[in-house]
């Protein structure tokens, strides 16, 4: 192989390629073939980079790229976003209650008998020796508030004492207050007012809590710990995680007191949406120009959010008003000594910080002005009002057959010659002539104005005059005790919406506004068809979520910013406003958001209080706490369930959650909702607590009654019924509707069988003979405008004893219900 030349060894080289090319070996029909990959629908990244060729798309390339974190990069974010929140919870713990921001303000309610607290209020005062304090100044004839500087934790707290007796009072302190001090006796038990104290304050929304024990000096040291355990275990079912200190002396008082600056605040929802001011000093200005009103100066802390002098303002007692102007304060408490003194020299100094606008002020319509003529293409002139007022008075005598309705008797037309005209009732031919009345004469040729022998008789035709007398007979005790009877008779029934059928009128007349419903749930209701005149005075909204989002996403455009001393000049104010207001009343002033004093129809999501026992009927005059609104009004009850259709409750449900709809302005959620019922005592005991649910007109709410009929005979799917109607026009009219029985069956009318109510119907198997039949009727139904903001609060009852509390039967005697007739 040395010898060879270069080009022979090239020769070679090729001639052993050609070769192995030859030899080349070539897998048979059992190989295995593995199947390509198949990317789907969508093409995979080699082929999306093969097509790309490199290029970019021009929206990646003027976007700013994305750089991917590492492992080490997201856990630097994670603390980064750690640290932010710690540093703003401990920045605006620190600002809340400083310099910068309104006092913290603290409201001290006994809970038990045997509590003294003026003297606790004392007390923690004195526990620091450096702080400045700030004489208590009276808000109304039994509430006071002084204003604690510590200079020790840096903080100023205002302690308002109010009339703890007074749950009124009380749960107005508590509206505005962020701290509730609860006190408590060492030797007094849990008491029936202090459970519904609780009650109520939970329900309202309660701010954070502190709670403090007086008289455990008095015990021996041996039974101290097993006090405290007791009572923190009679209250565990409130304040389960809370710790309870004792207050005897300066130093137990001192760790209260650092316990009230250092505590997590709770937010209260509907608090925090809005502005707002307890009111610690009140004037009255009266105008010049209108003797009846005046300017009412409420002068306070701001607290929650800014408040604007051209939004409205909620004035407890009276309704919303419009604001003039808003003037700032020198602080009357500084925490220093050197602002003290500057505000000691410059008392009086106060400037105008926002003025009213009156191109951009919120208007107090609260109600639309329906238009008589709108829809309308023609109207009346009064001479044909009183033309047609005339001929609906007056009666005509005619001459008809015996058994002739009013209705057939207006169809009837006279002539000269009434006895030449044969008028027959088509009644007769399925009736038996031997119950035919007869008249004096046997002979049927001797009757006046008939050839066949028919009976005439006189009566009396008249569309609207008759409603004029129908009271002159109404005896109202007899009314009552026959409703009492149906409310006995109610008790035991199977169906709270069985009714009987009237037997001596039509039921087409009774049941007229009613309707038939092949499935409650699925059926189509138009919720704006047949809507009463009260709708054209309300306001409804496109999409109300949407609106409410926008509302408390924006921020207010104000110049008066929370934490300031300001005062707000409120016009148009009745002069005797601070004289009808409750003497031991505490005002606290709300700003009302956008929209919220426009009239609408409001639904609340109600649960019924374990304390109270009593019916409470639907369209019952009740007082209604919804946030900072105080009125009354009579809701209509219905079932919380999900849908287009709620189906009525005529009472106030033990068990389950009730939604009440009535008029009234409009709130936005979450808000707290405390409803009472007035007593003829002249109190009030509580019904109910809850929240808004939603604002919306278009929400059906159907009364169902049901007409129930039993089997005559029975022919296997063919059945014969009767006592759910007595006639035969009845059951023409509701033939088209459906009939169901209480085991199940479902089936129609199929004809009916002669003049008294029997008719023959056809189920869909074979019937039971103790079944019963039964035909669903609905009908919308729609709240009072009842609404009255200048209701008199009454003073709160509290109930008997604590047992109904905790020891209520759920399994009482059922509520009666009342027939339709009552409910209208």
């Amino acid at each position: 192989n040395v010898g060879f030349t270069s080009r022979a060894r090239v020769s070679v080289l090729c001639t052993r390629a050609k070769m192995a090319l030859e030899t080349l070996h070539r897998p048979g029909p059992l190989k295995q073939k593995n199947k390509t990959h198949k990317t789907g629908r969508h093409r995979s990244k080699g082929c999306v980079d093969n097509d790309k060729k490199g290029r970019v798309n021009v929206k990646t390339v003027t976007k700013k790229a994305k750089s991917k974190i590492d492992k080490i990069g997201r856990r630097n974010k994670a603390n980064q976003i750690r640290k932010k929140k710690r540093e703003d919870v401990i920045s605006s713990k620190r600002s809340h209650g400083s310099g910068q921001s309104p006092p913290l303000l603290t409201v001290v309610v006994p809970l038990t008998d045997g509590v003294d607290v003026s003297a606790a209020v004392k007390l923690l005062q004195d526990s620091d020796e450096s702080s400045i304090i700030y004489t208590a100044s009276p808000i109304n004839q039994t509430s006071t508030i002084s204003t604690l500087c510590s200079s020790k934790f840096k903080h100023r707290i205002s302690f308002l004492t109010c009339d703890g007796n007074n749950l009124n009072t009380v749960l107005s302190a508590a509206m505005a207050a962020d701290t509730v001090l609860f006190l408590y006796s060492a030797v007094n038990d849990v008491s029936t007012y202090s459970e519904l104290c609780l009650s109520c304050l939970f329900s309202q929304g309660l701010p954070s809590a502190v709670h403090a024990i007086q008289g455990v000096s008095n015990i021996e040291i041996k039974k101290r710990n097993e006090v405290k355990k007791t009572l923190q275990k009679q209250y565990s079912k409130w304040f389960s995680k809370d710790r309870f200190f004792t207050l005897d002396n300066k130093s137990e008082a001192q760790v209260v007191l650092q316990h009230l600056t250092s505590q997590k605040q709770k937010t209260v929802r509907y608090r925090s949406n809005r502005p707002h001011l307890l009111a610690e000093q009140t004037a009255f200005e009266p105008d010049e120009n209108n003797p009846t009103c005046g300017t009412l100066m409420v002068s306070g802390y701001l607290r929650g959010k800014p408040l604007s002098a051209n939004s409205l303002i909620h004035l407890p007692g009276h309704g919303d008003c419009q604001i003039k102007m808003i003037e700032q304060l020198t602080d009357p408490s500084p925490i220093n000594m050197k602002a003290k003194r500057s505000a000691d020299n410059d008392m009086e100094s106060s400037w105008v910080v926002d003025t009213a606008d009156p191109s951009k002020q919120e208007s107090l319509d609260s109600e639309v002005t329906p238009d008589p003529m709108e829809g309308e293409q023609t109207w009346p002139t009064e001479e044909e009002i009183m033309e047609a007022e005339t001929r609906s008075k007056s009666a005509t005598t005619k001459r008809v057959p015996k058994g002739t309705s009013a209705y057939q008797a207006a169809w009837i037309v006279e002539s000269s010659d009434e006895g030449s005209e044969e008028v027959s009732d088509p009644s007769d031919d399925e009736s038996d002539p031997s119950e035919q009345p007869m008249s004096a004469s046997d002979d049927p040729g001797d009757v006046e104005g008939s050839e066949c022998g028919t009976a005439y008789d006189t009566m009396s035709i008249a569309t609207d005059g008759d409603g004029a007398r129908y009271d002159e007979k109404y005896d109202e005790e007899e009314d009552k005790l026959m409703l009492d009877k149906y409310r006995e008779e109610r008790t035991e029934m199977l169906f709270p919406d069985e009714i009987d059928t009237p037997v001596n009128g039509p039921a087409r007349v009774r049941f007229a506004k009613y309707r038939g419903l092949k499935s409650f749930r699925t059926s189509p209701w138009n919720p704006r068809e047949n809507l009463p005149n009260d709708y054209s005075r309300i306001y409804q909204f496109e999409n109300f979520n949407r609106t409410k989002k926008k509302v408390l996403s924006e921020p207010p455009e104000a110049e008066t910013k929370p934490g300031q001393f300001v005062r707000v000049h409120i016009a148009n104010v009745p002069h005797h406003y601070l004289e009808k207001l409750n003497p031991d009343e505490i005002l606290v002033l709300f700003g009302l958001l956008s929209h919220e004093q426009k009239m609408s129809v409001v639904h609340f999501a109600l649960k019924r209080h374990p304390s109270n026992d009593e019916p409470v009927k639907s369209k019952e005059n009740l007082v209604f706490f919804v946030g900072c609104r105080k009125f009354s009004a009579a809701p209509v009850f219905s079932q919380h369930t999900s849908g287009d259709k709620h189906k009525f409750e005529r009472y106030l449900s033990h068990d389950a959650t009730v939604i009440a709809s009535v008029y009234s302005p409009l709130t936005f959620p979450p808000c707290p909702v405390l409803v009472f019922k007035p007593r003829p005592d002249g109190t009030m005991s509580l019904v109910a607590t809850g929240t808004v649910y939603k604002v919306d007109p278009d929400r059906v709410v159907a009364k169902r009654v049901i007409l129930s009929g039993h089997p005559f005979k029975i022919n296997k799917k063919l059945v014969v019924l009767r006592y759910m109607f007595f006639n035969r026009e009845d059951i023409l009219w509701f033939k088209p509707i459906e009939l169901k029985t209480k085991w199940g069956r479902k089936g129609y009318i199929r004809e009916a069988l002669g003049t008294h109510g029997h008719m023959k119907c056809i189920f869909d198997g074979q019937l039971k003979s103790q079944d019963t039949v039964l035909m669903h009727l609905y009908k919308r139904i729609y709240p009072k405008w009842s609404y009255n903001s200048d209701y008199q609060i009454q003073q709160i009852n509290v109930p008997p004893s604590s047992v109904a509390l905790s020891r209520r039967s759920r399994n009482s005697t059922s509520q009666c219900n009342d027939t339709d007739n009552m409910d209208e």
